[in-house]
């Protein structure tokens, strides 16, 4: 921590020291010795004193601070990484209130996240524990490992879960969260993807335990192997049969089967920057086929060879219009 007997800091200075102290009086259990320091900082000048001031208003917007700040690099001193965190935590500080809307803003977007995807990217990762997850396009995860157990938050996306046998022994559960529950990995293959208001499961192997946010205290649902279901922070649906669709991203396609067009032009347009729209007179129009996600207007051009539509692209592909062909 900061060094309390030098002169006086500048504002820029306290933020970072009063953004660090945040971060170590969120990790958990503080001891006597750190509290002392911690109050020996604080009134060992008037500006150290201020930025904490501030520092509280901001633990009091945000009612804690979030884990991805508070946790992930604490046991990292010289992790690049964490500095940034301190830097972008005292800019914050040096913001409010501006930087409250800088910070949802930052969190919706996942841009803090430990691993994270861009737009049209597939992105392969190997935890410590040996599990392995692909991150479909544009999407983000936070990982915590922990005595307890091994949680996989999702942020925004999806992504494809291969478990590996727990390393420490008891072996601690995998547990996967999005905003809508928990869900307990009992052995298996999975993939799923938060979208807006639910989330979206589909087990390959093995078997998942679904625990909605604000449903009753039950044991929770399973899902077995072959199944699919959405939830929803209240309730879990009706199981439908897995696909081929289900995983079809992670070979880089995205499979149709009788499609409406316009659910196929918002599928398709998860891995392009840019905006893609169909007018509506032809979005019933049922597309079948096998189309390449990292090339969309390779997918585009082969619809509009297949089937009785036209693509009109603009600045340089970023807007892009399909319309009726003929009259």
């Amino acid at each position: 921590m900061a060094d309390v007997q030098r002169g006086g800091p500048t504002d820029t200075e306290a933020l970072e020291e009063a953004a660090e102290w945040l971060m170590a009086m969120s990790a958990g259990a503080v001891t006597d010795a750190q509290r002392a320091d911690w109050s020996a900082w604080r009134s060992s000048s008037p500006e150290r004193e201020q930025a904490w001031q501030r520092a509280e208003r901001l633990m009091g917007k945000l009612d804690g601070l979030p884990p991805a700040l508070s946790m992930s690099a604490l046991d990292r001193p010289a992790d690049p990484g964490r500095r940034a965190m301190i830097s972008r935590l005292a800019l914050l500080l040096a913001v409010l209130p501006a930087g409250w809307a800088g910070w949802k803003l930052t969190e919706r977007q996942g841009w803090a996240a430990d691993y994270r995807s861009t737009v049209g990217e597939c992105r392969q990762l190997t935890l410590a524990d040996g599990t392995q997850i692909v991150l479909n396009t544009d999407s983000a995860i936070d990982i915590r490992f922990d005595a307890d157990e091994r949680l996989i938050q999702l942020r925004r996306g999806e992504m494809l879960v291969q478990t590996a046998p727990d390393i420490v022994v008891p072996a601690r559960p995998l547990r996967v969260a999005t905003r809508e529950g928990r869900m307990q990995a009992l052995g298996t293959r999975f993939s799923v993807r938060e979208l807006d208001g639910h989330t979206y499961l589909a087990v390959i192997e093995g078997a998942i335990r679904i625990e909605p946010a604000r449903a009753a205290a039950t044991a929770g649902t399973v899902v077995q192997a072959g199944e699919r279901v959405d939830f929803t922070a209240h309730r879990v649906g009706r199981p439908m049969p897995v696909d081929a669709t289900a995983t079809a991203w992670v070979q880089g396609m995205l499979l149709a089967d009788g499609m409406r067009l316009d659910d196929f032009v918002t599928q398709l347009a998860r891995y392009q920057r840019g905006v893609i729209r169909c007018d509506p007179r032809i979005a019933g129009l049922r597309i079948s086929g096998a189309f390449p996600v990292s090339d969309t207007q390779r997918s585009l051009s082969m619809l509009e060879s297949t089937y009785p539509l036209r693509v009109s692209a603009h600045m340089n592909g970023y807007w892009t219009l399909l319309y009726r062909a003929g009259p």
